[in-house]
Protein backbone atom coordinates (compact mmCIF):
# COMPACT_ATOMS: atom_id res chain seq x y z
CA UNK A 1 0.00 0.00 0.00
CA UNK A 2 2.97 2.44 0.53
CA UNK A 3 3.66 3.03 -2.89
CA UNK A 4 0.22 3.90 -4.08
CA UNK A 5 0.00 6.33 -1.24
CA UNK A 6 3.94 8.00 -1.81
CA UNK A 7 2.69 7.81 -5.94
CA UNK A 8 -0.24 10.16 -5.13
CA UNK A 9 1.02 12.48 -2.92
CA UNK A 10 4.29 12.68 -5.45
CA UNK A 11 1.28 13.52 -8.11
CA UNK A 12 -0.63 16.40 -5.90
CA UNK A 13 2.50 18.15 -5.54
CA UNK A 14 2.86 17.96 -8.86
CA UNK A 15 -0.60 19.38 -9.69
CA UNK A 16 0.13 22.42 -6.58
CA UNK A 17 3.47 22.87 -8.62
CA UNK A 18 1.64 22.92 -12.21
CA UNK A 19 -1.35 24.99 -10.89
CA UNK A 20 0.50 27.81 -9.41
CA UNK A 21 3.29 27.87 -12.65
CA UNK A 22 -0.02 28.07 -14.78
CA UNK A 23 -1.71 30.85 -12.46
CA UNK A 24 0.94 33.11 -12.65
CA UNK A 25 1.48 32.48 -16.22
CA UNK A 26 -1.82 33.57 -17.47
CA UNK A 27 -1.82 36.75 -14.86
CA UNK A 28 1.20 37.75 -16.78
CA UNK A 29 -0.29 37.21 -19.93
CA UNK A 30 -4.21 37.67 -19.53
CA UNK A 31 -3.85 40.01 -16.56
CA UNK A 32 -7.00 40.68 -14.07
CA UNK A 33 -8.60 37.69 -12.63
CA UNK A 34 -8.56 35.43 -15.53
CA UNK A 35 -6.31 33.17 -14.00
CA UNK A 36 -8.57 32.09 -11.27
CA UNK A 37 -11.21 30.24 -13.39
CA UNK A 38 -8.31 27.87 -14.81
CA UNK A 39 -7.10 27.48 -11.01
CA UNK A 40 -10.53 26.12 -10.22
CA UNK A 41 -11.38 24.01 -13.08
CA UNK A 42 -7.75 22.19 -12.79
CA UNK A 43 -8.34 21.89 -9.22
CA UNK A 44 -11.52 20.43 -9.16
CA UNK A 45 -10.22 17.87 -12.45
CA UNK A 46 -6.73 17.48 -10.46
CA UNK A 47 -9.06 16.49 -6.91
CA UNK A 48 -11.12 13.70 -9.24
CA UNK A 49 -7.82 12.31 -10.46
CA UNK A 50 -6.26 11.88 -7.15
CA UNK A 51 -10.01 10.52 -5.66
CA UNK A 52 -9.43 8.05 -8.38
CA UNK A 53 -8.53 5.01 -6.35
CA UNK A 54 -12.13 5.26 -4.43
CA UNK A 55 -14.30 5.11 -7.33
CA UNK A 56 -12.55 5.44 -10.35
CA UNK A 57 -15.76 4.87 -12.71
CA UNK A 58 -17.46 7.95 -10.53
CA UNK A 59 -14.24 10.52 -10.66
CA UNK A 60 -13.09 9.70 -14.11
CA UNK A 61 -17.30 10.94 -15.14
CA UNK A 62 -17.30 13.75 -12.77
CA UNK A 63 -13.78 14.89 -14.32
CA UNK A 64 -15.01 14.94 -17.89
CA UNK A 65 -17.76 16.53 -16.58
CA UNK A 66 -15.82 19.48 -15.29
CA UNK A 67 -13.71 19.52 -18.04
CA UNK A 68 -16.56 20.09 -20.65
CA UNK A 69 -18.24 22.51 -18.75
CA UNK A 70 -14.66 24.61 -18.25
CA UNK A 71 -14.70 23.75 -22.26
CA UNK A 72 -18.58 25.70 -22.70
CA UNK A 73 -18.00 28.29 -19.28
CA UNK A 74 -14.92 29.77 -21.19
CA UNK A 75 -16.16 29.79 -24.55
CA UNK A 76 -19.22 32.09 -24.16
CA UNK A 77 -17.36 34.11 -21.49
CA UNK A 78 -14.15 34.79 -23.74
CA UNK A 79 -11.74 33.18 -21.06
CA UNK A 80 -8.77 31.37 -21.58
CA UNK A 81 -9.10 28.43 -23.54
CA UNK A 82 -9.74 25.20 -21.66
CA UNK A 83 -8.91 22.88 -20.16
CA UNK A 84 -5.74 24.27 -19.19
CA UNK A 85 -2.12 22.30 -18.40
CA UNK A 86 -3.32 20.65 -15.12
CA UNK A 87 -6.76 19.63 -16.32
CA UNK A 88 -4.90 18.29 -19.30
CA UNK A 89 -2.73 15.70 -17.16
CA UNK A 90 -5.25 14.73 -14.59
CA UNK A 91 -7.31 13.87 -17.65
CA UNK A 92 -4.42 12.34 -18.63
CA UNK A 93 -4.30 10.23 -15.40
CA UNK A 94 -7.66 9.58 -15.47
CA UNK A 95 -8.57 8.12 -18.89
CA UNK A 96 -5.11 5.93 -18.56
CA UNK A 97 -6.25 4.29 -14.98
CA UNK A 98 -9.38 3.77 -16.36
CA UNK A 99 -7.92 2.16 -19.56
CA UNK A 100 -5.64 0.15 -17.61
CA UNK A 101 -7.65 -0.99 -14.76
CA UNK A 102 -11.70 -1.22 -15.51
CA UNK A 103 -13.66 -3.53 -17.65
CA UNK A 104 -13.57 -3.04 -20.94
CA UNK A 105 -17.03 -1.32 -21.25
CA UNK A 106 -16.76 1.34 -18.62
CA UNK A 107 -12.88 1.76 -20.23
CA UNK A 108 -13.91 2.28 -23.82
CA UNK A 109 -16.58 4.80 -21.81
CA UNK A 110 -13.97 6.66 -20.13
CA UNK A 111 -11.45 6.88 -23.09
CA UNK A 112 -14.47 8.15 -25.62
CA UNK A 113 -15.72 10.67 -23.16
CA UNK A 114 -11.92 12.22 -23.25
CA UNK A 115 -12.61 12.20 -26.78
CA UNK A 116 -15.45 14.19 -26.70
CA UNK A 117 -13.90 16.60 -24.49
CA UNK A 118 -10.80 16.99 -27.09
CA UNK A 119 -13.80 17.26 -29.82
CA UNK A 120 -15.15 19.99 -28.06
CA UNK A 121 -11.68 21.83 -27.15
CA UNK A 122 -11.33 21.89 -30.87
CA UNK A 123 -14.78 23.00 -31.77
CA UNK A 124 -14.31 26.26 -28.74
CA UNK A 125 -10.93 26.76 -29.73
CA UNK A 126 -9.70 25.43 -33.27
CA UNK A 127 -6.37 24.31 -33.62
CA UNK A 128 -4.80 26.11 -30.84
CA UNK A 129 -2.01 25.42 -28.81
CA UNK A 130 -4.19 24.10 -26.06
CA UNK A 131 -6.48 21.92 -27.84
CA UNK A 132 -3.78 20.12 -29.44
CA UNK A 133 -2.08 19.36 -25.73
CA UNK A 134 -5.48 18.08 -24.97
CA UNK A 135 -5.49 16.07 -27.61
CA UNK A 136 -1.39 15.02 -27.17
CA UNK A 137 -2.35 14.10 -23.34
CA UNK A 138 -5.84 12.21 -24.50
CA UNK A 139 -3.97 10.05 -26.73
CA UNK A 140 -0.61 9.47 -24.47
CA UNK A 141 -3.15 8.61 -21.49
CA UNK A 142 -4.91 6.03 -24.44
CA UNK A 143 -1.62 4.08 -25.51
CA UNK A 144 -0.70 4.11 -21.69
CA UNK A 145 -3.28 2.92 -20.59
CA UNK A 146 -3.21 0.30 -23.08
CA UNK A 147 0.26 -0.95 -22.80
CA UNK A 148 0.25 -1.31 -18.83
CA UNK A 149 -3.64 -3.22 -19.59
CA UNK A 150 -1.32 -5.41 -21.76
CA UNK A 151 1.66 -6.13 -19.28
CA UNK A 152 -1.01 -6.55 -16.23
CA UNK A 153 -2.64 -9.28 -18.67
CA UNK A 154 0.75 -10.61 -19.19
CA UNK A 155 1.95 -10.77 -15.71
CA UNK A 156 -1.19 -12.35 -14.51
CA UNK A 157 -0.92 -15.23 -17.01
CA UNK A 158 2.99 -15.73 -16.04
CA UNK A 159 1.72 -15.96 -12.20
CA UNK A 160 -1.10 -18.14 -12.80
CA UNK A 161 1.42 -20.36 -15.18
CA UNK A 162 3.74 -20.49 -12.22
CA UNK A 163 0.78 -21.66 -9.80
CA UNK A 164 -0.24 -24.14 -12.31
CA UNK A 165 3.24 -25.60 -12.45
CA UNK A 166 3.94 -25.30 -8.52
CA UNK A 167 0.53 -27.05 -7.96
CA UNK A 168 1.47 -29.70 -10.71
CA UNK A 169 4.81 -30.36 -9.07
CA UNK A 170 3.14 -30.61 -5.90
CA UNK A 171 0.81 -33.62 -7.47
CA UNK A 172 3.41 -35.44 -8.47
CA UNK A 173 5.23 -35.93 -5.65
CA UNK A 174 1.98 -36.65 -3.60
CA UNK A 175 1.43 -39.13 -6.63
CA UNK A 176 4.96 -40.71 -6.35
CA UNK A 177 4.69 -40.49 -2.40
CA UNK A 178 0.42 -42.60 -2.65
CA UNK A 179 2.24 -45.10 -4.80
CA UNK A 180 5.06 -45.84 -2.13
CA UNK A 181 2.87 -46.79 0.49
CA UNK A 182 0.18 -48.66 -2.35
CA UNK A 183 2.94 -50.96 -3.25
CA UNK A 184 3.43 -51.94 0.66
CA UNK A 185 -0.22 -52.17 1.16
CA UNK A 186 -0.04 -54.65 -1.89
CA UNK A 187 3.22 -56.91 -0.87
CA UNK A 188 1.66 -57.35 2.54
CA UNK A 189 -1.83 -58.14 1.00
CA UNK A 190 0.13 -60.54 -0.90
CA UNK A 191 1.95 -61.93 1.77
CA UNK A 192 -1.06 -62.35 3.84
CA UNK A 193 -2.24 -64.38 1.20
CA UNK A 194 0.30 -66.53 0.97
CA UNK A 195 -0.32 -66.90 5.07
CA UNK A 196 -3.71 -68.03 4.19
CA UNK A 197 -2.33 -70.96 2.12
CA UNK A 198 -0.38 -72.65 4.77
CA UNK A 199 -3.12 -72.23 7.63
CA UNK A 200 -6.46 -72.96 6.93
CA UNK A 201 -8.08 -71.40 9.77
CA UNK A 202 -7.03 -67.86 8.14
CA UNK A 203 -8.72 -69.03 4.37
CA UNK A 204 -11.90 -66.76 5.12
CA UNK A 205 -9.70 -63.98 4.62
CA UNK A 206 -8.49 -65.26 0.79
CA UNK A 207 -11.23 -63.53 -0.97
CA UNK A 208 -10.67 -60.05 1.18
CA UNK A 209 -6.88 -59.98 0.37
CA UNK A 210 -7.30 -60.63 -2.96
CA UNK A 211 -9.53 -58.36 -3.45
CA UNK A 212 -7.14 -55.92 -1.64
CA UNK A 213 -4.50 -56.66 -4.00
CA UNK A 214 -6.16 -56.36 -7.19
CA UNK A 215 -7.61 -53.17 -6.03
CA UNK A 216 -3.87 -51.77 -5.05
CA UNK A 217 -2.82 -52.81 -8.63
CA UNK A 218 -5.15 -51.30 -10.76
CA UNK A 219 -4.54 -47.88 -8.50
CA UNK A 220 -1.10 -48.50 -9.32
CA UNK A 221 -1.63 -48.64 -12.33
CA UNK A 222 -3.86 -45.77 -12.78
CA UNK A 223 -1.00 -43.55 -10.63
CA UNK A 224 1.63 -44.58 -12.67
CA UNK A 225 -0.26 -43.27 -15.75
CA UNK A 226 -0.72 -39.55 -14.63
CA UNK A 227 2.68 -39.70 -13.14
CA UNK A 228 3.65 -40.41 -16.41
CA UNK A 229 1.63 -37.23 -17.70
CA UNK A 230 2.90 -35.12 -14.86
CA UNK A 231 6.39 -36.05 -15.14
CA UNK A 232 9.07 -33.88 -16.52
CA UNK A 233 12.84 -33.41 -15.90
CA UNK A 234 12.86 -30.24 -14.58
CA UNK A 235 12.68 -31.39 -10.86
CA UNK A 236 15.38 -30.16 -8.62
CA UNK A 237 14.51 -30.58 -5.29
CA UNK A 238 14.68 -34.25 -3.75
CA UNK A 239 11.81 -35.93 -2.36
CA UNK A 240 12.96 -36.79 0.75
CA UNK A 241 15.52 -33.44 1.44
CA UNK A 242 17.00 -34.17 4.83
CA UNK A 243 19.65 -32.17 6.84
CA UNK A 244 22.57 -33.50 4.46
CA UNK A 245 20.77 -32.13 1.19
CA UNK A 246 20.15 -28.39 2.98
CA UNK A 247 23.57 -28.90 4.05
CA UNK A 248 24.76 -29.69 0.75
CA UNK A 249 22.47 -26.53 -0.66
CA UNK A 250 23.78 -23.64 1.52
CA UNK A 251 27.37 -25.02 1.52
CA UNK A 252 27.39 -24.38 -3.01
CA UNK A 253 25.69 -20.90 -2.32
CA UNK A 254 28.11 -19.80 0.27
CA UNK A 255 30.87 -21.32 -2.51
CA UNK A 256 29.32 -19.50 -5.47
CA UNK A 257 27.92 -16.33 -3.75
CA UNK A 258 30.40 -15.34 -0.65
CA UNK A 259 28.11 -14.41 2.17
CA UNK A 260 28.52 -16.05 5.62
CA UNK A 261 25.80 -18.55 6.21
CA UNK A 262 24.36 -18.96 9.83
CA UNK A 263 22.64 -22.05 9.74
CA UNK A 264 20.09 -23.71 12.16
CA UNK A 265 18.82 -27.25 11.03
CA UNK A 266 17.94 -30.34 12.77
CA UNK A 267 21.14 -32.42 13.65
CA UNK A 268 19.04 -35.60 12.94
CA UNK A 269 16.99 -36.55 9.84
CA UNK A 270 13.59 -35.22 10.65
CA UNK A 271 10.42 -37.89 10.49
CA UNK A 272 8.37 -35.40 8.25
CA UNK A 273 6.27 -36.32 5.29
CA UNK A 274 7.77 -35.93 2.00
CA UNK A 275 6.04 -33.67 0.43
CA UNK A 276 6.64 -31.51 3.27
CA UNK A 277 10.68 -32.26 3.24
CA UNK A 278 10.73 -31.37 -0.58
CA UNK A 279 9.21 -28.02 0.51
CA UNK A 280 11.53 -27.26 3.01
CA UNK A 281 14.29 -27.64 0.56
CA UNK A 282 12.38 -25.02 -2.05
CA UNK A 283 11.38 -22.17 -0.03
CA UNK A 284 15.71 -22.52 0.79
CA UNK A 285 16.29 -23.01 -2.72
CA UNK A 286 14.13 -20.20 -3.78
CA UNK A 287 15.24 -17.53 -0.90
CA UNK A 288 18.81 -17.73 -1.40
CA UNK A 289 18.29 -18.03 -5.31
CA UNK A 290 16.25 -14.40 -4.46
CA UNK A 291 19.45 -13.21 -2.46
CA UNK A 292 21.77 -13.93 -5.00
CA UNK A 293 19.89 -11.91 -7.25
CA UNK A 294 18.29 -9.01 -5.25
CA UNK A 295 20.69 -8.55 -2.44
CA UNK A 296 24.51 -9.22 -3.91
CA UNK A 297 25.24 -7.21 -0.74
CA UNK A 298 24.33 -8.93 1.50
CA UNK A 299 27.46 -10.25 4.17
CA UNK A 300 25.26 -13.12 6.51
CA UNK A 301 22.38 -14.86 5.71
CA UNK A 302 20.93 -16.93 8.54
CA UNK A 303 18.85 -19.80 7.55
CA UNK A 304 16.97 -21.65 10.59
CA UNK A 305 14.86 -24.79 10.20
CA UNK A 306 12.72 -25.52 13.83
CA UNK A 307 10.09 -28.47 14.53
CA UNK A 308 8.03 -26.81 17.09
CA UNK A 309 6.00 -30.05 17.36
CA UNK A 310 2.73 -29.33 15.19
CA UNK A 311 4.40 -26.68 13.24
CA UNK A 312 7.68 -26.97 11.00
CA UNK A 313 9.28 -23.05 10.30
CA UNK A 314 11.78 -22.79 7.92
CA UNK A 315 13.35 -18.64 8.35
CA UNK A 316 15.78 -17.33 5.85
CA UNK A 317 16.87 -13.51 6.29
CA UNK A 318 19.63 -11.24 4.77
CA UNK A 319 21.53 -8.07 5.80
CA UNK A 320 21.62 -6.30 2.94
CA UNK A 321 20.87 -2.70 3.05
CA UNK A 322 17.95 -1.65 1.64
CA UNK A 323 19.35 0.71 -0.89
CA UNK A 324 21.31 -2.54 -2.21
CA UNK A 325 18.07 -4.29 -2.97
CA UNK A 326 17.24 -4.12 -6.38
CA UNK A 327 13.74 -5.50 -7.45
CA UNK A 328 12.36 -7.17 -4.61
CA UNK A 329 10.42 -4.95 -3.94
CA UNK A 330 7.91 -6.45 -6.03
CA UNK A 331 6.47 -10.01 -5.36
CA UNK A 332 8.46 -12.28 -8.12
CA UNK A 333 7.56 -15.44 -9.89
CA UNK A 334 9.09 -17.15 -7.33
CA UNK A 335 7.77 -16.19 -4.41
CA UNK A 336 4.41 -16.83 -5.70
CA UNK A 337 5.54 -20.28 -6.85
CA UNK A 338 6.96 -20.65 -3.33
CA UNK A 339 3.17 -19.17 -1.85
CA UNK A 340 1.14 -22.01 -4.22
CA UNK A 341 3.08 -24.86 -2.62
CA UNK A 342 3.01 -23.38 1.10
CA UNK A 343 -1.02 -22.41 0.90
CA UNK A 344 -1.73 -26.10 -0.93
CA UNK A 345 -0.26 -27.86 2.18
CA UNK A 346 -2.20 -25.84 4.72
CA UNK A 347 0.30 -23.48 5.65
CA UNK A 348 1.38 -19.77 5.67
CA UNK A 349 4.34 -17.39 4.27
CA UNK A 350 5.19 -14.11 4.86
CA UNK A 351 8.02 -12.08 2.69
CA UNK A 352 9.06 -8.90 3.39
CA UNK A 353 11.80 -6.52 4.44
CA UNK A 354 13.26 -6.45 8.47
CA UNK A 355 12.90 -3.87 10.74
CA UNK A 356 16.50 -3.02 10.67
CA UNK A 357 18.04 -3.88 7.20
CA UNK A 358 17.76 -7.14 4.91
CA UNK A 359 14.69 -9.46 3.84
CA UNK A 360 12.61 -11.88 5.98
CA UNK A 361 11.14 -15.16 3.86
CA UNK A 362 9.11 -17.40 6.86
CA UNK A 363 7.12 -20.18 6.44
CA UNK A 364 5.23 -21.94 8.47
CA UNK A 365 4.15 -25.83 7.65
CA UNK A 366 2.02 -28.04 9.83
CA UNK A 367 3.50 -31.19 10.42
Amino acid sequence: MRTPVWGDAALGVLFAVALVYTAVAIRVSWGGGYWAFDAAAGALVAGCALARRRHLPAAAGAGLVVAAGAILVAWVAGLPQEPGPVAVLALAVLVATAVRTLPSGPAGAVASGGLAVVLGSFAAGGADVVPILNALGWSSAVLAGLALRAWDAQRRATLEDVRREERLEVARELHDVVAHHITGIVVQAQAARLATRRDESLAPLGPSLAGIEDAGTEALAAMRRVVGVLRTTSDTAPTTAGPEELTALLDRFAARHGPTVHRRLPTELPDWPPEIASTVYRIVQESLTNVSQHAPQASTVGVRVTDEGSQLIVHVTDDAPRYHRTGYHRTGYGLAGMRERVESLGGTLHVGPRDDAGWSVRATLPV
